[in-house]
């Protein structure tokens, strides 16, 4: 614990160390705000909710989440750092949490960074708080699930720009397989196929949390995928480390 303690602080600490963080959080406040309000039509609906803000949320960490995490590893694998992290007591999958929980944290600081908009809801009308909180509680766990995605990535190789691409596709594919053009094609090829990957899509999940009820299972879902890329990984950066 101990170890995992130490990376995360230093993990973390590294945010803030240059601009980068400001620069981070600044345009994923003002990306909110524009799918929010502009795409969203957020006054146009005449409802006190949050919707349109949530709606938007897994489109926008296919690319958000996927820059975060493309550094994690890659840049510590191109800098030679790495090698120095394998010869410390200290496992590689509890290197991998570490890593994941600072940058976890730090999606979390700039989702709660978007408060005003509870504020202006409840200015403009009595919203249903129920709701509004379990969406948040599901994007953060959104947010980890495909920081997961991109910290495996970024295990497998030392180039950022790779590492951001593919983390990108494989979040996409995880949004597409519940988005309803994709689903009509799937049911012309098979029901059965598209009710099996609906269920495996991140917007079947993260949509029954919007509805305000955080059931356990779409919750073990976003926690199963965020273990099962941390492991794997853990598993090719040890496969690495004996190369």
């Amino acid at each position: 614990m101990n170890n995992i303690n130490a990376i995360f602080k230093r993990e973390f600490k590294s945010y803030f160390a240059t601009p980068i963080a400001l620069i981070f959080l600044v345009v994923f406040l003002v990306l909110t705000g524009f799918f929010t309000f502009k795409l969203g039509s957020f006054y146009e609906m005449g409802q006190a909710s949050l919707a349109s803000f949530f709606a938007w949320h897994p489109w926008l960490y296919i690319f958000i989440v996927p820059a975060v995490s493309m550094r994690l590893w890659a840049e510590e694998k191109r800098s030679g750092t790495v090698e120095l992290l394998f010869t410390l007591p200290v496992t590689l999958f509890e290197a991998m949490v570490a890593k994941f929980l600072a940058a976890w944290l730090f999606l979390g600081l700039a989702l709660l960074l978007t408060f005003p908009m509870v504020l202006t809801v409840a200015y403009l009308g009595q919203p249903d708080y129920g709701p509004i909180l379990a969406s948040y509680i599901g994007s953060f766990f959104m947010a980890g699930a495909f920081l997961a995605v991109g910290l495996f990535v970024s295990a497998m190789t030392n180039n950022q720009v790779i590492s951001f691409v593919v983390a990108t596709f494989l979040c996409l594919f995880l949004v597409l397989l519940g988005y309803s053009p994709v689903q009509e094609l799937l049911v012309k090829i098979s029901p059965d196929l598209m009710l099996m990957l609906n269920v495996l899509s991140v917007p079947y999940h993260f949509e029954a949390i919007q509805r305000g009820v955080i059931n356990v299972g779409n919750l073990v879902y976003f926690v199963s995928v965020i273990l099962f890329f941390l492991v794997s990984g853990a598993v090719i950066l040890d496969k690495s480390k004996a190369d």
